[in-house]
């Protein structure tokens, strides 16, 4: 059976002009490979620097990778094919304030998306943006509000709205809830997953917060120095991580390694 992705040997290389020595490359991200299967979230993970987000970026489109393959339903996807990868690979990024327009309505910035890849008619259209506000916990009234006057967290909800509407199989999330306060952050992540499983959507999960990948993730994959170092389930690196990097992520943030005990009863 097909994996819905599947990453091969994902590279990317920079240069560095040094002027009269010439140029020398490095590689952001170095022979990084996994699979995701359909409902399942996969959170990437490491220090700032680490190459998580330019993975990301070469999967949804933004990066061109230096070599290494990327299969969508055993399809290669090739860099610059944005019409095809918008409608089945979609991202939800860092900063809601700088992720719209200001001088938008909530209306306007869900229609877009559907006038650009479907056929659905302005009635149609408009359907579609009202179940969607519904599922993300806003009401279809909100269309005629402006997202300036919207606070953090509807923010995120509308750019949540937005990466859904054309009903993706996939969406990228590039730590989307590291700045909000507890009380939102915990409704936000139980929101993604009754998204999840209404809509059958998986997740690629990018952040440093281990008490969120804890509560939504179903494997991680561990980056440094733009290599992946470790990669299997989640309770597996939780409790039982092998490379040192992962042992300081976990330790960092529980204040102790898990065990299969705290595993169960210890908070995010």
């Amino acid at each position: 059976m097909l994996s819905l992705l599947k990453v091969e040997n994902l590279t990317k290389s920079f240069s560095d002009y040094i002027g009269l020595f010439g140029a020398s490359k490095f590689k952001a991200v170095d022979d990084v490979s996994f699979t995701l299967e359909r409902k399942k979230t996969l959170a990437i993970i490491g220090r700032n620097g680490s190459g998580k987000s330019t993975v990301a970026k070469m999967i949804v489109g933004i990066k061109k990778p230096s070599y290494g393959k990327i299969l969508f339903k055993g399809k290669k996807l090739k860099f610059g094919d944005y019409q095809y990868r918008s409608q089945h690979i979609r991202m939800v990024f860092q900063d809601p304030n700088s992720a719209f327009n200001p001088r938008l309505n909530i209306g306007q910035i869900l229609d877009s998306p559907l006038e650009l890849s479907t056929n659905l008619n302005e009635e149609e259209r408009n359907q579609r943006i009202a179940s969607t506000l519904r599922l993300v916990g806003l009401r279809p009234e909100h269309v005629h509000i402006g997202i300036s006057s919207m606070s953090i967290s509807q923010k995120q909800r509308i750019a949540l709205a937005r990466a859904i509407i054309l009903y993706p199989e996939i969406i990228i999330i590039d730590d989307a809830l590291e700045s909000l306060d507890a009380t939102v952050k915990i409704q936000l992540m139980n929101l993604m997953l009754d998204i999840q499983e209404k809509l059958g959507i998986s997740y690629i999960y990018i952040g440093q917060n281990l008490g969120i990948i804890k509560h939504i993730a179903d494997d991680v994959l561990v980056m440094d120095e733009g290599k992946m170092v470790e990669y299997g389930s989640t309770k597996q690196l939780f409790t039982e991580p092998k490379a040192d990097i992962t042992k300081r992520l976990v330790e960092s943030h529980f204040g102790q390694l898990l065990t299969n005990d705290s595993w169960e009863s210890i908070q995010n």
